[in-house]
């Protein structure tokens, strides 16, 4: 038997196992089953009334249940140690594009290891990306990302007094007050981003995707190692039920 075929009957015989004991708890639950007994009359009279026997056989013994129990458990007892010492025995090593990344990992690692990626992977989608709306240059002195300067007009309003009318031999000038925008100074606007562009972000699914798919081929590669049946069960319950 392969460690894959191995797991796929275990849980079957498990819930055979668990069904098997649940039978035998509740029978030990009805102590009626357990009880007999023999009832005879004798008068002490030579000619009086003969009352017939009574008589209740037994259903079940205590033994029968051991004998049950045990029987119910031997399977997954001598399947679980199999399965169990063969974990400690099969593995197979994580290669992807020849290049080996864990040697020789036991199937309990790479079965943790397939989990964890998962979540590394949930991480790596959760990462700020720059917006597409800028033009971004990485800025090794600053650790981040940086967009060229922007230039924008500071102005302000002022007031000023302008000759709306001159003056004339009968009517004086006339003044008027306007207001108007001058330009001030240059604002120079540059960004700053410490998240990450998206082609960077995209290589690193990719690179989570081909670690979890060589996982999972180490892993089925694990699985198909040779099991080497063990047989537990005896010795143990022979321990325990012995006389």
């Amino acid at each position: 038997m392969k460690l894959n075929q191995l797991i796929a009957i275990l849980q079957s015989v498990k819930t055979n196992s668990g069904k098997g004991k649940t039978e035998v708890y509740q029978l030990a639950q009805k102590s009626a089953l357990f009880q007999g007994l023999s009832r005879t009359y004798q008068s002490r009279e030579e000619d009086g009334f003969i009352y017939p026997p009574e008589s209740q056989k037994l259903t079940l013994k205590a033994s029968d249940l051991i004998d049950r129990f045990t029987q119910a458990s031997t399977e997954l007892f001598d399947l679980a140690a199999t399965q169990d010492y063969a974990n400690t025995e099969a593995k197979a090593s994580i290669v992807i594009d020849g290049q080996t990344i864990i040697t020789d990992a036991p199937v309990s690692y790479l079965l943790f290891l397939e989990k964890q990626l998962q979540d590394i992977k949930t991480f790596i989608n959760s990462l700020p990306v720059l917006s597409i709306d800028k033009d971004w240059q990485h800025d090794p002195n600053r650790g981040c990302y940086v967009t060229l300067p922007k230039e924008t007009v500071k102005t302000k309003k002022i007031t000023d007094f302008v000759v709306a009318y001159e003056a004339t031999e009968h009517h004086p000038a006339q003044i008027k007050e306007v207001s108007k925008d001058i330009i001030e100074g240059i604002w120079s606007l540059v960004e700053f981003s410490g998240a990450l562009p998206q082609d960077r972000v995209n290589s690193l699914l990719r690179r989570v995707d081909k670690l979890q798919k060589a996982t999972i081929q180490a892993r089925e590669e694990a699985n198909n190692h040779q099991v080497q049946q063990r047989q537990v069960a005896t010795a143990i319950f022979g321990y325990l039920f012995a006389d």
